[in-house]
C-alpha cells in the first residue's frame, strides 16, 4: 500500500501519517525502487490503533507510551487517568450548567443586571439596588453604577469561598431597606464631590458614613489605598473613576473600618 491508500483505509490524512513518522510514533516502512513507501497490513493495524487511542483523548505522547508497553499495563494506567480526567470535566460542566441555568432564568425574566453575568449572590444584591433606586426620585446616582462595577471586579478577583464570603458580607450590610437607602444617600452625596479636591470639607463626614456601611470583611480585603502606589488592580480602577475628594473619602472610610475591626474604634 502507498501512503494515500493506508491513510484512506484507516481514515486519517496523509499529513497525519507523515507527522506520525516524524515523531517516531509510526515506523517508516521500506521504500520501493521508485521511492514510494510500501506499507503492509501490520502498518495499517498499528496506524488504526494509533487512531483509536487518539480518539479516546490520549495525547500522542501517551499513545507512544502505550505502544511501547507490550504487556498492556501502561494502557490500563493511561485509561484510568483519562477516565478520572473526564469525570472531573463532567463535574465542571455540570457546575457551569447550573450557574448558566440561573443566569438564563434571570435573563428570561428581565432580571439579568447590565454588569452580568455575575454570581447569584451578586445578582440578588444588584436587584435590591435596582428596587431601591426605582423608589427614589430622579436618575440613579453615577456612583451607584461605579460601585456596582467595582463590586463586580471584586467578585471576579476574589473567587471561590473568599468571594462568596465577601459578597455575603456586602449583602448582609444592606439587607435592611434603611441601610440600602443610606447607601443611595451616600451615592448622591459622593456625586456632588465630582471634580473636588482631596481637602474638600465634606470628606470627613462622608468617610464616616461610608465606614458605617462597609463590612469588616470588605475593608480588610481591600486594605489601605495609597494613590501614590498605583500598583493594584482595584486601586487603578478606583482612581480612574473617582475624583481626588472621592478617593479620599474611600481611603478614610477604609482606614476607619479597619481600625473598627481591629478594636481601635467601637
Amino acid at each position: 500500500m502507498r501512503i494515500g491508500e493506508i491513510a484512506g483505509l484507516v481514515g486519517v490524512s496523509t499529513r497525519a501519517v507523515r507527522h506520525y513518522h516524524r515523531i517516531g510514533l509510526l515506523p517508516e516502512p521500506p521504500r520501493r525502487a521508485n521511492g514510494y513507501r510500501a506499507y503492509t497490513l501490520r502498518d495499517a493495524v498499528l496506524l488504526a490503533r494509533v487512531r483509536r487511542l487518539a480518539e479516546l483523548g490520549l495525547s500522542l505522547d501517551e499513545v507512544r507510551d502505550v505502544l511501547a508497553d507490550d504487556s498492556g499495563r501502561e494502557l490500563a494506567e493511561v485509561l484510568e487517568e483519562l477516565d478520572a480526567d473526564l469525570a472531573r470535566q463532567e463535574a465542571e460542566v455540570r457546575e457551569r450548567r447550573g450557574r448558566l441555568a440561573v443566569l438564563l432564568a434571570q435573563a428570561r425574566e428581565g432580571r439579568l443586571p447590565a454588569e452580568g453575568p455575575v454570581s447569584p449572590e451578586l445578582a440578588a444584591l444588584f436587584a435590591d439596588m435596582a428596587r431601591t433606586s426605582a423608589g427614589l426620585p430622579g436618575p440613579e446616582p453615577r456612583m451607584a453604577r461605579v460601585d456596582r462595577e467595582l463590586i463586580t471586579l471584586m467578585d471576579t478577583v476574589a473567587a471561590g469561598e473568599e468571594g462568596a464570603r465577601l459578597m455575603g458580607a456586602l449583602r448582609e450590610a444592606v439587607a435592611e431597606p434603611e441601610a440600602m437607602r443610606r447607601a443611595y444617600e451616600l451615592y448622591a452625596r459622593l456625586d456632588e464631590l465630582a471634580g473636588a479636591g482631596a481637602g474638600d470639607p465634606r470628606v470627613p463626614a462622608l468617610a464616616r458614613l461610608l465606614a458605617g456601611l462597609l463590612p469588616d470583611e470588605v475593608a480588610a480585603s481591600v486594605g489601605d489605598l495609597d494613590p501614590a502606589a498605583e500598583t493594584g488592580v482595584f486601586e487603578g480602577a478606583l482612581f480612574a473613576e473617582f475624583s481626588p475628594a472621592q478617593v479620599e473619602v474611600v481611603r478614610r472610610a477604609l482606614r476607619l473600618a479597619v481600625e473598627r475591626a481591629a478594636g481601635g474604634e467601637r
